[in-house]
């Protein structure tokens, strides 16, 4: 059945829960107007904060910004010199609560759950870079205070936005490929260590505040390898490569076949010490039937392992890509964003009507301002997209197959697991 219009569409995938057409407004904000100046506050401005950060600032004011690094903090205000600085978003909100409608978080995965239920709970909106969070029952979580609190969110999965990725979706769920029985996935991440030893103990950077760098996370030693960048590679900290690139790589099959609440996941890995994720992972995801949508399997590789080539008709798989396959024919997309396709076995495109976006963050500024909900709002995409991929690290862990309940968060046949679906926080640090 092809989507006659961009609502329908909307409805059709599956993304339009009750919340997704409620206009995404605080209930703090409610006045606010297209011509009301935007309040943000950016907690995370070095690595991908940077972009998160200067998005923010063309789409309104920056009053606040915060890092535990004070390196990172004096280059900010250069570009911010009106901003308030802070190293412990805690501190900010005690201070600047009323001077804020809205909140970026481009930390590690460890700190986005803690840090966006602080900000919703205030009331403001909330963008949080991918994955929404380090642990299965924190995008769960997130996912429910943000329909509680009617506030406008986003994940930080720009791909989302974009018109190539969305036709694809549009085309596979008009029934280009007929039934869909199996889906690939791969990366070419990691291009950071795993599948070491915890660092050896070093003198902690003068800039780093390395207790707020820990937050919610149990007391350790600084190591050099964890700030700024490799804190992906550590299970405390981090989701390995699925983590880092499946909201990414996943993002068009997952908005093209609604795969969501897969029943069992199972991983076959490099050694790993569960201290850094393995060298590289294969993940089988089994999904049950969904709507019209039969039953499928989907496959995950990163560390360089990657589909059969005679699955792409021979071709070579790029580094990183996608492949659906169904019994009509198979589209394939090389890349990590799902932008660019080529459909093979003899297929060919339907007419279908898709949303266009205005640009990913402006989906977001849209939300606040009273219209539309972002593509990839907590609720409806975000949270059930980054429940789907963190399932995969599950496996990973158990080191044998899980057997998933989605609806109640559990892994019916491997209780041991339970730290990792829902970690403990330190005092001072509640979800």
């Amino acid at each position: 059945m092809r989507p006659n219009n961009r609502r329908d569409f909307l409805k059709s995938t599956a993304l339009a829960g009750v919340g997704f057409w409620i206009a995404g407004t605080a209930n703090a904000d409610d006045s606010k107007t297209a011509n009301d100046g935007i309040r943000f506050a950016c907690i995370g401005i070095g690595g991908k904060g940077t972009s998160d950060t200067a998005d923010a600032a063309k789409s309104g004011d920056v009053v606040a910004i915060c890092d535990i690094d004070d390196e990172r903090l004096g280059k900010a205000t250069e570009k911010y010199p009106k901003a308030e600085k802070f190293n412990d978003y805690r501190k900010m909100f005690d201070k600047m609560a009323k001077s804020i409608d809205a909140v970026t978080v481009s930390t590690p995965d460890h700190t986005h759950a803690v840090a966006s239920a602080m900000a919703m709970r205030l009331g403001k909106h909330c963008f949080t870079q991918k994955p929404l969070t380090h642990t299965l029952y924190e995008a769960r979580r997130l996912a429910e205070i943000a329909r509680e609190m009617k506030v406008a969110t986003q994940m930080g999965n720009q791909g989302t936005a974009g018109g190539g990725l969305r036709k694809a979706a549009a085309m596979v769920r008009a029934g280009m490929l007929g039934k869909v029985h199996e889906v690939h996935v791969w990366t070419n991440r990691p291009i950071w260590p795993q599948g070491g030893e915890r660092p050896a103990t070093a003198d902690v950077p003068a800039t780093v505040h390395w207790d707020l760098w820990l937050g919610p996370m149990a007391e350790r030693p600084y190591g050099k390898g964890y700030h700024p960048f490799a804190w992906r590679g550590f299970w405390e900290f981090g989701t390995g490569a699925l983590g880092d690139m499946a909201c990414h790589t996943l993002n068009m099959p997952f908005m093209a076949l609604d795969l969501r609440d897969p029943i069992s996941v199972e991983a076959e890995s490099s050694d790993h010490n569960k201290e850094s994720y393995p060298k590289w992972s294969i993940i089988r995801y089994t999904f049950a039937e969904r709507g019209k949508r039969p039953g499928l399997t989907l496959m995950w590789y990163d560390g360089g392992k990657l589909p059969p080539a005679e699955l792409i008709d021979g071709k070579e798989p790029a580094k990183s890509g996608s492949l659906i396959i169904g019994e009509k024919g198979k589209l394939y997309s090389s890349g990590d964003n799902g932008g660019s396709y080529q459909l093979l076995g003899g297929v060919t495109e339907p007419k279908v009507e898709y949303p266009n976006s205005p640009g990913h963050f402006a989906e977001f500024v849209r939300a606040i301002k009273g219209g539309e909900p972002a593509m990839s709002n907590f609720p409806d995409y975000a949270g059930p997209l980054t429940e789907t991929v963190l399932l995969g690290n599950l496996a990973v862990w158990a080191g044998k197959k899980v057997e998933w309940d989605a609806k109640n968060l559990k892994a019916k046949n491997v209780p041991e697991v339970e730290a990792i679906i829902k970690a403990k926080y330190r005092k001072g640090y509640e979800l």
